[in-house]
């Protein structure tokens, strides 16, 4: 797993947030402490009370993968497009911290299914699609 140094470091060379919204970098502030939020392109309100870090543990990573991979499924299975794009793209993230090669997933089919399955079994994560490949058409919009 990456530490917060070698993450801070890869923002620092040019890592860009994959998302329209910045959602995978906000997600992954709350493991900085608000003086190197700036590094992420966020920054704290002059009169707000900066939170206190989140240690960066495995276990934490996981556990903040578990509630994004199951919103994933959520809007990936209502055919929501910005918002699974969105939601695989965070989901990448972790895996990136994580150092896990699912990172290089890259098959956006059905609105990012294979990979929160993928993700889902991997982890022991619900999986609402069962034994399906995530790739059915029943799963493509009309």
């Amino acid at each position: 797993m990456k530490t917060k140094e070698v993450i801070l470091e890869a923002v620092k060379a040019g890592k860009k947030s994959e998302c329209l919204d910045g959602r995978d970098f906000q997600r992954l502030i709350d493991f900085f402490p608000a003086s190197d939020w700036p590094h992420f392109k966020f920054h704290i309100r002059v009169d707000a009370e900066p939170p206190s870090p989140q240690n960066l543990t495995e276990a934490a990573v996981i556990e903040h993968m578990k509630s994004d991979v199951a919103f994933g499924f959520e809007k990936a299975l209502d055919q929501r497009g910005l918002s699974a794009a969105s939601m695989y793209s965070v989901v990448q993230m972790w895996l990136w911290v994580l150092d896990d090669s699912l990172q290089y997933h890259d098959q956006y089919a059905q609105y990012g299914l294979p990979l929160f399955k993928a993700v889902a079994i991997k982890y022991g994560f619900p999986n609402p699609i069962g034994d399906n490949t995530g790739s059915e058409l029943k799963y493509q919009s009309d």
